[in-house]
């Protein structure tokens, strides 16, 4: 059995090349982007919540910066994307996969990390969702998309379950492998169910905007 602080390791690098994937994908699709673009955009939905977890708990300089595997799990991804973007766009499901596990991953070991920086359960959830969620709602607002966090489709709340069922688990003594488990099966559960039964969030009553409707006036 690995070593908790391995599988960790290891759990991280494979969400940060999923989101460095699924993020070059979705702004290949979005935008007409050049091989610049592609890796500044899957890097930063890879590496952004993950950034933005750092630091907000201390942890400095961020393991992006210091740990070179990161930046090159993310690069690789978005490279993958850029050089078979035309046969991946074949599966449309690939985005979506891609990004439940990102999101399945990322909820974990930022929920993780967050406990062992001594935070209690609450801030320990929050920040698991935060880092699932933070690099693509970056994305999303630099290729000027409305965030997929902001919208009624089942997004950040798998990431806050997953994270939520990371803190009970550790609260409750359960093996770390176990409740790593638990929280990203049920993540990338929740996410995949909620796409393929179009599940959604309830939003709120009234006129109902589309991605497409252009800013306030005066709002820009």
């Amino acid at each position: 059995m690995p070593e908790p602080s391995s599988l960790f390791l290891v759990l991280d690098l494979v969400g940060t090349f999923a989101f460095g994937l699924n993020g070059a994908l979705t702004a290949v699709r979005a935008v007409r982007v050049d091989l610049v673009g592609v890796l500044t955009l899957g890097m930063t939905t890879a590496l952004g919540g993950g950034i933005i977890r750092d630091v907000l708990i201390g942890s400095l300089p961020p393991a992006t910066f210091s740990d070179l595997k990161y930046l090159g799990a993310a690069a690789a991804g978005a490279l993958v994307a850029f050089f078979l973007s035309m046969p991946l766009e074949r599966f449309t499901t690939i985005i979506v996969v891609f990004d439940a596990v990102g999101l399945s991953v990322f909820c974990v070991t930022g929920a993780t990390k967050a406990l062992e920086f001594g935070l209690g359960g609450v801030q320990a959830v929050l920040l698991g969702a935060v880092t699932a969620v933070g690099g693509g709602t970056l994305r999303d607002v630099l290729i000027r998309r409305v965030p997929a966090v902001l919208v009624s489709d089942l997004y950040a709340v798998p990431a806050l379950v997953g994270a939520a069922i990371v803190v009970v688990a550790s609260y409750a003594g359960l093996g770390s492998l176990l409740g790593v488990l638990l929280a990203s099966v049920t993540c990338f559960a929740i996410r995949m169910l909620g796409v393929v039964f179009e599940l959604q969030v309830p939003s709120a009553l009234g006129r109902r905007g589309t991605e497409d409707d252009g800013p306030e006036p005066g709002g820009r």
